[in-house]
């Protein structure tokens, strides 16, 4: 088959989980014997790298990038008020991406046309103009649920209901969408529920995020250091929000408990507020050159998400190098792992003080959930077996 892959950002370098998880949907369709073809937006947040593409990357996918300036806009913002357009999505909708993508579809005919994200519908109409192909929505997440939570947390009267705002529209494009599309790959059993409790008519099914496990030289966590860690990309709400909740509930008893313990804080584009830290024992690293070698030296990863859906592909990470990990139960969503069997389930200050103690001090049990993790990794998400499970689907909706 040949597959246009429609990306929000670029898929390499991977800075972050949603790199990582449209790569290896690029990888898996490639290793079975597939073209595909990437038109991917760039941004100031996330650059077109071609210095970091190999020249065999680059030639197999043909990979082009616009650039779109995705930056807040206080008129295009109040503008999308007059509009009732969804601000969260407008923002995604370039001319020059649009006029490119026109050209690419007249000039070749794709099987698939596979779209990363909610936020790629935006070229809908265009794809439906100038294509027969099916198109297949890849759903990260379920967008509007982000923005619920966010509304409920945020400050101020008029921000707070600004936000709202934001979220009903995101809603009902979010809603509408899923039934334009032509089918949709849920990363998760739970966002599969979550869409069909929002009456979409199309078919949907899980097709979970694929690990290549050779990208995973697994390494005894007895050699790492037995400290805390957190990585993610920090620009993204749903990781500042959970590390803050973390840093102002959890950790003080944590560190009381125990005064020699670090904890690591590391992510791209880290905020100045973490930054300026001045907390015993955390210490704020910011972007790492090299994310394996990272989570290899320690052995605990903490995930403190309280918002967003999906599934969470540093966990993953985590998972497959053999990391004992402490979750949410947000976190820990569509994993289908089992408390204290491949990870530790944590959700208040009782839960979070009794899981970091337990595996601090219990050094069996950090044994056994890292071998564990890794091998729950190589059952249920070889990235092999998942890109069977999504052509098996493309071939499902192109017959029907």
């Amino acid at each position: 088959m040949k597959i246009l892959q429609l990306c929000l950002k670029p898929p390499v370098p991977a800075k972050d989980g949603g790199c990582i998880a449209m790569d290896n949907i690029t990888q898996g369709l490639l290793e079975a014997g597939h073209k595909v073809k990437i038109l991917t937006i760039f941004t100031h947040k996330h650059d077109f790298e071609v210095e970091a593409m190999s020249a065999e990357y680059i030639e197999q996918t043909g990979i082009e990038g616009v650039f779109i300036d995705t930056r807040l806009n206080a008129v295009d913002a109040f503008s999308s008020i007059l509009t009732s357009d969804s601000y969260n999505i407008s923002r995604f909708f370039s001319t020059d991406f649009d006029i490119r993508l026109a050209k690419l579809l007249r000039k070749e005919s794709f099987d698939i046309v596979h779209l990363e994200s909610l936020f790629m519908t935006t070229y809908l109409a265009t794809i439906r103009r100038l294509s027969k192909a099916p198109v297949v929505l890849r759903a990260h997440n379920v967008e509007h649920i982000i923005w619920e939570k966010t509304a409920i947390g945020t400050s101020g009267f008029f921000k707070r209901l600004y936000v709202k705002y934001l979220y009903r529209k995101l809603r009902e494009y979010e809603v509408s969408m899923l039934n334009e599309v032509s089918a949709i790959a849920a990363i998760s059993d739970d966002d599969h529920d979550r869409m069909k409790l929002l009456n979409v008519k199309k078919p949907i099914r899980t097709i979970p995020f694929g690990v290549d496990l050779m990208k995973y030289p697994h390494q005894p966590i007895q050699s790492a250091e037995v400290a805390l860690f957190h990585l993610g990309a920090m620009d993204w709400g749903p990781n500042t929000e959970g590390v803050k909740w973390f840093l102002q509930s959890i950790w003080p008893e944590i560190s009381t408990r125990f005064p020699a313990l670090k904890l690591y804080l590391a992510g791209r584009n880290m905020p100045e507020e973490f930054k300026s830290l001045k907390l015993p024992n955390v210490e704020v690293i910011g972007e790492v050159e090299n994310a394996i070698e990272f989570m290899q030296s320690k052995a605990i990863m903490i995930v403190p998400l309280l918002s967003a859906s999906g599934v969470r592909v540093k966990i993953m990470e985590g998972l497959a190098l053999g990391r004992a990990v402490v979750a949410t139960p947000l976190a820990a969503e569509g994993l289908g792992c089992t408390h204290a069997e491949q990870l530790l389930i944590a959700e208040n200050l009782s839960d979070w003080t009794n899981a970091i103690s337990t595996v601090i001090e219990n050094e069996e049990l950090r044994n056994s959930l890292s071998l564990k993790g890794r091998e729950h990794v190589r059952l249920n998400f070889d990235i092999r077996s998942v890109t069977t499970k999504l052509l098996q689907f493309y071939k499902e909706i192109r017959r029907s």
